[in-house]
């Protein structure tokens, strides 16, 4: 079995400089952090503050030609997935493996569409929210990135061990589900509710959970998520939303989603990812999604309150 020596992180946010930094402490000189050149004065000028220590990384840019990544991490922004994807072609060989730890039900199909199922697993990131600001990112070091294979081949098996054994390398934490795809929906129908609805009522999880109005609502989100996944044809779903709120249960109280923060610090959010994916799927197998609806007209007014330059481009028009 061919060992991973060689890994790019294609995002340096929260998730992806959490496991940057555990890399760094145990295997540094098998990490590289892919950067456009903008990104590479920025970072070179005002490095990521880890828990108040600059992070020295060995960058690279997507114009670098005598590199191969035999592990990509993609921790990007949804908005910039497709860039991405673009940016690391250079490093792709034919056993290269992909993990994309972004949120949501739909990044590995667009990967797939340009470098094969072959050199992708399933994957997501669970952890304590970490808090980021500007280039500062507070985390207590509890993240885990969960993994599988979509369908079973031999090349999926192998590269699983082979993830798994680079994992162990560097001291970062992992579960390998048995049924990988009903895990997916499952942190997509927590993103779904939690996200969202936190990101409009500037509620942590602890305020989530001891809020009944909160709750009823967020059933109402989860349950569009369900139906989709039943038209997917994922395991089980009417016992998803029983699992997701015993999820929110383990969260820290004080934490914040990513999308309050994104909300907070004016950023652009994954609403696309999460209620505009749920509003394609109901179209395509005709479930009406009205809480996703009107989650995401919601999401964009408050984005566009702070960015109403941005007004007049298609993808923040009134939805029909």
């Amino acid at each position: 079995m061919d060992r991973i020596k060689n890994v790019i992180i294609c995002g340096l946010g929260a998730v992806g400089t959490a496991f940057a930094v555990k890399i760094l402490n145990a295997r540094p000189e098998t990490l590289k952090i892919l950067v456009d050149e903008d990104r590479l004065k920025r970072y070179q000028k005002h490095p990521r503050i880890f828990n108040g220590k600059p992070l020295d990384f060995q960058y690279i840019t997507p114009d670098e030609m005598d590199y191969k990544a035999d592990l990509i991490l993609l921790s990007v922004k949804y908005k910039t997935l497709d860039e991405a994807i673009y940016n690391i072609k250079n490093f792709v060989k034919s056993d290269t493996i992909i993990l994309s730890l972004l949120n949501g039900v739909t990044s590995e199909c667009r990967i797939a569409q340009n470098y094969g199922w072959d050199k992708l697993l399933l994957s997501y990131f669970i952890g304590h929210s970490a808090m980021r600001e500007n280039d500062k990112i507070i985390h207590d070091g509890i993240a885990t990135i969960v993994f599988g294979e979509k369908e079973p081949t031999p090349v999926s098996k192998r590269n699983i061990e082979r993830v798994k054994t680079y994992l162990d390398s560097v001291n970062i934490n992992y579960q390998i589900p048995n049924d990988m795809n009903r895990a997916l929906w499952l942190k997509f129908m927590l993103n779904t509710a939690c996200n969202q609805l936190s990101a409009i009522l500037g509620m942590t999880f602890g305020e989530m959970l001891v809020n009944n109005e909160f709750m009823a609502l967020a059933k109402n989100v989860m349950k569009e998520v369900e139906l989709c996944a039943k038209a997917e044809g994922i395991t089980s779903p009417e016992t998803m939303i029983e699992e997701t709120i015993n999820h929110m249960q383990t969260m820290i109280p004080e934490g914040k989603t990513s999308m309050l923060q994104d909300v907070e610090a004016g950023r652009e959010t994954e609403v696309d990812n999460f209620a505009g994916t749920i509003l394609e799927l109901g179209e395509k197998y005709n479930i009406p999604a009205p809480y996703n609806k009107i989650l995401k007209q919601m999401i964009d007014t408050i984005y566009l309150k702070e960015h109403p330059e941005r007004y007049l481009e298609k993808e923040y028009q009134t939805l029909p």
